[in-house]
């Protein structure tokens, strides 16, 4: 059985201005198998409040014919990270949707340095295992609590994933140390093998650099959201 995050559209009106300002308000576009969150338009939909409960959310998402959540950044952080949160719990790959202004790379091109990052963060993490567990063997001492944190990041083509990473927040002389000299990031060497990330080709981008500083990724967008796409319609579409 099938849920649906809006109400049949057969009472469409206009959305107040405290629904607005509520958290979980976009507007919801559906195209190819896409799920489009874009900014609140002029075009009159529901007010979802489906989307006020991450819990409400993921059912919603697990239930539905969703392949992948395509987010507009202008959103904001705080937006992003709840849709993130609730695809990663439903499973659904959640892209940020830029506008796409290069040509596609080149598919051979980019399966060889694929390649070449899996070989080298496996070598890497060879050799770079005895560190991680002298460190982590000293965090339990020194500064004991969760070993691993993990934060939202932007990938290839707009991905959003989460990034690891050992935990540093209560800056010790020794997280300060590793801090310094990069060692918290080792354990990201798992998100190349995953394919999250590359040693060799263009970097990941916190959401805040996404967001707030316009830093998006050069990416080479094919999930490019148009205006033109449909309104989700309820009494034939269900989410």
């Amino acid at each position: 059985m099938t849920a649906s995050i809006i109400p049949s559209l057969e009472n469409l009106y206009d959305v107040t201005q405290e629904q607005q300002d509520n958290r979980g308000y976009c507007t919801l576009q559906w195209r190819r198998g896409q799920l489009l969150v874009k900014l609140p338009g002029r075009v009159k939909q529901p007010y979802l409040p489906a989307l006020n409960s991450k819990r409400s959310l993921v059912e919603c998402l697990q239930n539905s014919p969703v392949s992948l959540v395509s987010i507009d950044p202008k959103l904001g952080e705080a937006l992003l990270r709840f849709w993130a949160d609730a695809c990663q719990e439903a499973e659904k790959p959640i892209f940020l949707s830029i506008p796409a202004g290069n040509k596609p790379s080149n598919q051979p091109w980019r399966q060889l340095q694929r390649l070449i990052d899996w070989i080298a963060a496996l070598v890497l993490l060879v050799l770079v295992s005895p560190v991680m567990l002298g460190l982590m063997a000293l965090m339990q001492v020194y500064s004991p609590g969760s070993l691993f944190c993990r934060e939202w990041r932007v990938g290839e083509r707009g991905k959003l994933f989460q990034a690891m990473k050992f935990c540093t927040h209560n800056i010790t002389p020794l997280e300060h140390w590793m801090g310094k000299y990069n060692l918290d990031n080792l354990p990201q060497l798992f998100n190349v093998l995953r394919g999250d990330m590359s040693l060799t080709g263009s970097d990941s981008w916190t959401l805040e650099d996404a967001v707030q500083l316009n830093k998006l990724p050069e990416i080479k967008a094919s999930l490019e959201a148009e205006a033109q796409s449909h309104l989700l319609h309820l009494d034939s579409q269900t989410l």
